[in-house]
């Protein structure tokens, strides 16, 4: 299998809702590294989840007086990784940062817990408008981890051909399809799919659930996250910013954020309805994704053929492996979905 690239490490990852957080250490793998997350009075603290003293895994250890014990020796850590104690023993001048485990950058915001394996604190994240905005409403619905590689999720959650037929019914039909006109816009490090159509999807969770929209965007910001908007007469119906963590090289955690203007009915309302109706195409395409894994590993490796629908092309991969595209416009195209 393709290792993961090092551009994910040199970005933001999301490790963890923030509600998931709390005294109890908590185990995550993030492109491949194992991470221990803690809360204390000082915030959201990261460290590799690995005791410098033994290999012991931190997270099958607890907080005391504030610091990460590690059942092994309990030997005891601080939130920016410092040996604050070794039972049994004192600890002389400079052995607080010899003996220090190992931490990692993290920035909570909007209710995600981010981690930066660079080290690097200063960068910014992506400009993911809405995201959090006050005047909406917003929920998170964290998935789990997929089978499957975070580069095809990438893929898929940019491909509309896909949705007549993996889910079938539900958002497009495979016999019946509504004229489009599909662009391509692009800068350095993102790239988006807009779909602008004068008629509804043909779906039954189009047709029920959706207020009238002229024009849907799904953008990616490099490496890994993604946010579609779809926007009616009025502006916009549903924002909805997924951060597709890679876990391993076969397996991903998408975490994503719903955002809907209010005066559009109660906010739980919405989230239960969205939950409902959205649940069985979440369903398709983790089994999607973990049948096109099992058919890569079959073969040893995958192979992509580009079709006349696929207008993103390589780009996406591009943008998955830290590379820089050539900004630009490219469309309408006329196409039916």
């Amino acid at each position: 299998m393709i290792p993961l690239p090092a551009s994910l490490k040199s970005s933001w990852q999301m490790a963890a809702l923030s509600r998931e957080v709390t005294a109890k250490p908590l185990a995550r793998t993030v492109s491949g590294v194992p991470l221990v997350l803690f809360r204390t009075a000082g915030g959201v603290s990261v460290l590799i989840d690995r005791c410098p003293h033994r290999n012991y895994p931190l997270s099958e250890g607890r907080l005391v007086e504030g610091a990460l014990q590690c059942p092994y020796h309990g030997w005891r850590f601080a939130g920016d990784g410092a040996c604050v104690e070794v039972p049994g023993c004192a600890l002389t001048d400079g052995e607080s940062q010899r003996l220090a485990a190992t931490p990692v950058v993290v920035m909570e915001q909007h209710g995600a817990v981010l981690v930066r394996l660079d080290g690097d604190a200063t960068a910014p994240l992506p400009d993911l408008t809405d995201w959090g905005a006050e005047g909406h409403d917003h929920f998170w619905w964290s998935q789990g981890v997929w089978r499957g590689r975070a580069l095809d999720a990438l893929e898929n959650v940019l491909d509309p051909f896909h949705t007549n037929f993996i889910h079938d019914g539900i958002i497009r039909r495979s016999t019946r399809r509504v004229p489009v006109r599909l662009s391509v816009a692009s800068g350095e490090d993102w790239i988006e799919s807009i779909i602008e159509q004068p008629q509804p999807d043909l779906g039954w969770m189009s047709r029920l659930l959706e207020p009238p929209r002229d024009r849907s965007r799904t953008r990616l910001h490099g490496p890994t996250t993604v946010q579609a908007r779809w926007e009616g007469p009025k502006g916009l119906t549903l924002c909805v910013t997924v951060f597709f963590t890679p876990v391993t090289e076969t397996s991903l955690m998408p975490f994503a954020c719903f955002t809907t203007p209010k005066g559009r009915g109660p906010g739980w309302l919405k989230e239960r309805a969205i939950r409902l109706f959205l649940d069985p195409v979440v369903r398709q395409d983790r089994h999607a994704l973990a049948r096109q894994l099992d058919n890569i590993e079959r073969f040893g490796a995958p192979r992509f053929q580009q079709g006349p629908g696929d207008l993103l092309g390589a780009r996406v991969a591009r943008l998955f492996n830290g590379e820089r595209i050539e900004p630009g416009y490219e469309g309408p195209f006329d196409h039916q979905l």
